[in-house]
């Protein structure tokens, strides 16, 4: 087989590409970091999504310009290779890898620690285990076939956000708010610039996922303008749905901000708290259950794109050669596939055995992407402006400088160990970037 022309097969469509997408994102992700940013914001919790949505709307751009011109696996890693170069495209994929094989674990991690504590007589391990094993069956099964069941699971996560918002906006109208209609957006006592900026970095971390619809650009069954469109309709999707639940949380909220400050292990449950006490503790234990299994599919998604990355990479002899083999039956990277499995698993167990893995899986999963966005919207420019391969606009030079510009500010907001892990990765990937040869220079 010739590893240099392996194709994957089109059979997704735009549905199931924003199915991908919110599930890695996952419509109810606002819920486990809603009392974090009340207490950080003083209430403004509203205001830091919108500004989130905004910020990220830059790099859903960009994904969207360059997936049309560059409708390859690979993601970033071929847009970064068209706009710019080979090395730097490695470089770019090297650090997108950070992010797609850690996010996986960290949804893995999640699952296992929430489903023990609904059911402490089964460990968190088993239950990373048998997560792992049921997503990779899914993934290796086929793409339409884990997208089916992306489907369904994506429609009951907003389903259940459905049953919330009904339920408040029914609270709110028999009994009002408890606190100013206005405050999720200007906070209880005015607003901290310095605050919400810094809110922002850990809100960011809510739309991490999106991104995950360019790896399926050679399996779209549309034109190459529909892995832009659903990359749109995703980001939109899920900034709207952040806002209104934080929104209506906000408004019902019983602690202040200051209360939740004082008290950080009250942070981690108030949007189930508030939940309980304003609607019905059945709403809280639907919200808990659903957080707990929803993260199952997130990381399906999310390993299927890392093995596309490693598929791209591999198939550009950025990577072993073996991992840009496709199964003739099922039409996936099935060696890519059970590598990321590997990895995840790994990681998975890694971050277990540590009290903070958690969080530190979430700050470096934060760099890594961050960091590969802020190349994304170099290769833009590099592609429509210095190479010129096609007609160029003015939004292809504003677009990105202003994108690049939040990426790095948000980087930079990240915790000293995260930073330094992804400054360790970056350099491993310049060092690597350096002696590996492109596809095109093994060929001459």
């Amino acid at each position: 087989m010739d590893l240099a022309r392996a194709t994957l097969r089109r059979t997704l469509s735009r549905r199931d590409l924003v199915a991908y997408g919110l599930l890695v994102i996952g419509p109810l992700a606002p819920v486990s970091v809603f009392g974090v940013l009340e207490a950080r914001t003083g209430g403004a919790v509203a205001l830091v999504y919108l500004a989130g949505t905004i910020a990220i709307a830059f790099t859903a751009w960009s994904y969207a310009e360059m997936s049309a011109v560059v409708p390859h696996a690979g993601s970033v890693f071929a847009y970064v290779t068209e706009g710019v170069g080979p090395r730097a495209g490695f470089v770019a994929g090297w650090l997108a890898m950070l992010d797609y094989l850690l996010l996986p674990s960290v949804a893995y991690l999640f699952c296992g620690i929430a489903l023990h504590a609904l059911v402490p007589a089964v460990p968190a391990w088993a239950f990373t285990a048998a997560a792992l094993t049921m997503t990779t069956a899914l993934n290796l099964a086929g793409v339409a076939a884990a997208a089916r069941a992306g489907v369904i699971v994506v429609v009951a996560e907003v389903v259940v956000l459905a049953v919330f918002v009904v339920s408040a906006v029914i609270v709110l109208a028999a009994h009002g708010p408890l606190r100013p209609w206005a405050s999720p957006f200007t906070g209880l006592s005015g607003i901290d610039p310095a605050a919400i900026a810094r809110a922002i970095s850990v809100a960011v971390l809510s739309f991490l996922g999106f991104d995950a619809i360019a790896s399926f650009a050679e399996e779209a069954a549309g034109d190459a303008r529909q892995v832009g469109s659903a990359i749109r309709f995703c980001l939109a999707a899920a900034g709207v749905l952040f806002l209104v639940q934080v929104y209506l949380a906000g408004v019902l909220n019983p602690l202040s901000p200051a209360d939740l400050a004082a008290r950080p292990a009250a942070q981690g449950t108030a949007f189930y708290d508030l939940t309980s006490a304003a609607i019905g503790p059945w709403l809280a234990a639907l919200l808990a259950f659903v957080k707990a299994t929803g993260p199952i599919f997130a990381a399906m998604s999310a390993q299927a794109a890392a093995a596309r990355l490693l598929f791209g990479m591999a198939r550009d002899g950025r990577l072993a050669r073996a991992l840009a083999q496709v199964d003739a039956r099922h039409g996936v990277p099935r060696a890519a596939l059970l590598t990321a499995a590997a990895m995840t698993a790994v990681i998975s167990v890694w971050a277990a055995r540590r009290d903070d893995g958690l969080d530190v899986l979430v700050s470096i999963v934060n760099v890594g992407a961050l960091t590969a966005f802020t190349l994304l919207h170099a290769s833009v420019v590099g592609y429509f402006v210095v190479r010129r391969r096609a007609p160029a606009r003015a939004a292809h030079r504003l677009v990105p400088f202003f994108g690049a510009a939040v990426t790095i500010a948000i980087v930079a907001a990240a915790s000293p160990l995260a930073k330094m892990v992804g400054a360790i990765w970056l350099g491993v990937g310049i060092v690597a970037a350096a002696r590996v040869k492109s596809g095109a220079e093994q060929a001459r």
